[in-house]
């Protein structure tokens, strides 16, 4: 046998090793599927011809092997323990406080939080790098040794590997240690279930229910090749026993694991207190209509370990850990139409419109699919049978279609690359996922510009609500009574066009005047929220407000020096420089500027640092039912006057504002002995 043959074994292994690092790490593909298979096909021809040559960590082995007769049930060397779940936020604060009392009133533990996966609990263990056994859960002290199936699970390397320093190798293995146990969740991908169902219905079989049943039956398979049929993953999130490992946060483990080829759970992120994982904790819920797998809710761990051991557990289940869970409910419909609604920043939004189905006591008729990008991902045609989830207070979102009910007459839908409205270009974000309508001056930006611009959220113009938005925009005899934002700000020069608008009296047109003028006074950090410009949201546009004074210093700035911000950061930077440099918002500012909108004031001419605020430095939360203020009204008083409003209480609020039928807030602030003030109390503080 020559060199060069076994030279070629090796390099085989490593290139799909490496690619199924690629592919299930890193999110990343470097070849198609069909360059991956001819390197496959290679290696096992040349393993089939050379026996000599086959080694059981080999990558053709994870195609499954022979039969087995049963299974056998294993000790777990440290118990796989439930985990304690909650279903409110109120029950994740309580964690957080029972944590930082056991751990010490001085000690903020920092926490991880991730994804739930709805999968089947199985644990990985690895003696010198090497995949000896899969076990499943069991009963949390026992469970089955499946590891022929547990091979065939794509992305578990059955060798792990270290990234090699030195030039020209592609692996090493001396940060491996001699044992180490990954737990984690096989499952199978919602995209890879629709194919299975839709392949047994067409055998006449019997479809399985969910992902999760189809997983647990294929471990259970005694087949391995029927199990590597189910298209089994593997997402990591924890560690068992293990030897010689010296790991100090969580965040150490997912890393090395990922270094040794390793997949874990995404979008996994440590912060320093609860009130920042928990802001978290809403945007991924935000996110969930973009995976491929299932999820039932979010696990919050403390990030060190030493902290972990102080806190230990009890007898069912660790007290550094919580599961901030949602009940799911799901419903299966069909997709009538998708139509593709224009946003404010000119993005171009599919919706789906369905069938009416009841999910949890609500009847739903539409559900956003985002973007171009889902639509392809769900591989939607119109007449599709879908399933619609519904999880606690997320909007509904389509999970996966139902393919083996297509009889054909579904039609493909094709994204549009022109605005459906204004037939304009439309072309997708440099690196993003959105495809955007290019005119600046399209009717529907426009419309939905202006809504924004007169909420509560930006400028507040009191009398411009939505429907009178429509009409004003309307195109009525060639013209429209606002064509562009600045026409808002002119309309009191066309007050008996506004009279002939249908239910516009004269005192509802002296009240909208009336809110438009008043707008011009409104602070600038609303401008710059109404504005729009892309990624600078409330906080940010204070932010800016507050560090730089004016509008024209915030224009001034370059890309660098608004990255040094505070909060701001360089995304966010540039897409604040980019809007400033463009010649359209340039000509707009100006136009504001005509009608005398408040551009803030100099950073010099603020009262001097030895006259601080009335509530510099000060955390204060608002609950209740308000009568004299808005709850915008109230946030941005104390914002004003140098405070933070925040939506949670903890030891870190300075004090509470509580209106009528204020609830569990008040309580948290009573028990944690936080002054406590009434609308009146507030007012007459504010006013001295």
């Amino acid at each position: 046998m020559s060199e060069s043959l076994k030279a070629e074994v090796e390099q085989l292994r490593a290139e799909l090793w490496r690619h199924n690092r690629l592919y299930y790490v890193e999110a990343k593909q470097e070849i198609t599927d069909l360059e991956y298979d001819r390197l496959m096909k290679r290696l096992e021809q040349i393993e089939r011809e050379h026996p000599e040559l086959d080694v059981p960590d080999s990558p053709t082995h994870k195609v499954g092997g022979e039969p087995i007769e049963g299974f056998v049930q294993v000790d777990h060397r440290v118990p796989m323990l439930s985990i304690e779940n909650v279903y409110e936020e109120e029950g994740v604060k309580k964690f957080d406080a029972d944590v930082r009392k056991s751990l010490g009133v001085a000690t903020q533990p920092e926490y991880s939080i991730e994804f739930k996966i709805d999968g089947v609990s199985l644990a990985l263990i690895y003696e010198h790098g090497v995949l000896t056994k899969a076990v499943t859960r069991g009963d949390g002290r026992r469970g089955d040794d499946v590891t022929e199936n547990g091979k065939t699970i794509r992305g578990v390397p059955l060798r792990l590997f270290g990234e090699s320093k030195k030039p020209g190798a592609l692996f090493v293995d001396d940060d491996i240690p001699p044992i180490v146990e990954i737990r984690g969740e096989a499952y199978i991908a919602n995209s890879d279930f629709a194919h299975i169902r839709a392949e047994q219905i067409a055998a006449g079989d019997e479809p399985f229910a969910n992902p999760r049943n189809a997983t647990t039956g294929a471990l259970k398979s005694h087949d391995p090749k029927q199990c590597a049929a189910r298209r089994l993953r593997f997402f990591a999130h924890s560690i068992g026993y293990s030897e010689g490992t010296t790991y100090q946060t969580h965040d150490e483990f997912l890393g090395a694991i990922r270094r040794w080829g390793i997949p874990t759970t995404p979008r996994v992120a440590t912060f320093s207190t609860m009130d920042a994982t928990l802001e978290y904790a809403h945007q991924l819920m935000d996110e969930l209509h973009t995976l491929d797998f299932e999820v039932d809710g979010l696990v919050i761990k403390v990030n060190s370990i030493d902290q972990r051991e102080q806190l230990g557990r009890t007898s069912k289940a660790p007290r550094w850990v919580i599961a901030y869970k949602w009940e799911k409910y799901e419903a299966v419909t069909q997709l009538e139409e998708i139509e593709v609604q224009v946003g404010k920043t000119g993005a171009l939004t599919p919706v789906a419109h369905l069938k009416p189905v009841e999910i949890d006591r609500t009847t739903v008729s539409r559900a956003s699919l985002h973007n171009a990008d889902e639509v392809a991902r769900l591989g939607l045609r119109i007449g599709d049978w879908v399933v619609v989830e519904k999880a606690g207070k997320i909007i509904p979102h389509v999970v996966r279609v139902e393919e083996h009910r297509r009889d054909g007459s579904e039609q493909p839908f094709v994204f549009p690359m022109q605005c459906p409205v204004c037939n304009a270009d439309a072309v997708k974000d440099e690196g993003g996922v959105y495809i955007r309508c290019l005119n600046p001056q399209c009717p529907a930006q426009l419309r939905e510009w202006l809504r924004f611009y007169a909420s509560r959220s930006a400028m507040d113009i009191e009398g411009l609500g939505s429907k009178l938005v429509e009409q004003l925009t309307e195109q009525l005899n060639d013209r429209r009574l606002v064509g562009s934002l600045p026409d808002v700000y002119r309309l009191h020069q066309r007050r008996e066009e506004l009279l002939a608008l249908e239910r516009m009296g004269e005192k509802s047109a002296d009240g909208l005047l009336n809110g438009i003028e008043a707008s011009k006074q409104r602070s600038l950090w609303r401008l710059l929220v109404g504005l729009n410009i892309r990624h600078v949201g409330t906080r940010t546009s204070q932010i800016l407000a507050d560090h730089f004074g004016t509008l024209d210093n915030i224009m001034a700035q370059t890309e660098e020096s608004l990255s040094t911000v505070d909060e701001v950061g360089p995304v966010i930077a540039k897409s604040i420089h980019s809007y400033f440099q463009s010649e359209i918002a340039k000509a707009l500012i100006e136009e504001l500027r005509g009608f005398g909108l408040n551009f803030g004031e100099p950073i010099a001419e603020r009262p001097a640092a030895d006259q601080p605020r009335l509530f510099d430095g000060l955390t204060i939360v608002v609950t209740g039912t308000l009568t004299k203020f808005s709850r915008d009204e109230i946030k941005e008083l104390i914002h004003q006057h140098g405070g933070k409003p925040s939506d949670s209480v903890s030891k870190k609020t300075s004090f509470l504002v509580a209106g009528e039928n204020a609830g569990s807030k008040l309580a948290k602030a009573q028990e944690l002995g936080i002054p406590v003030l009434s609308e009146s109390d507030f007012e007459a503080k504010i006013h001295g």
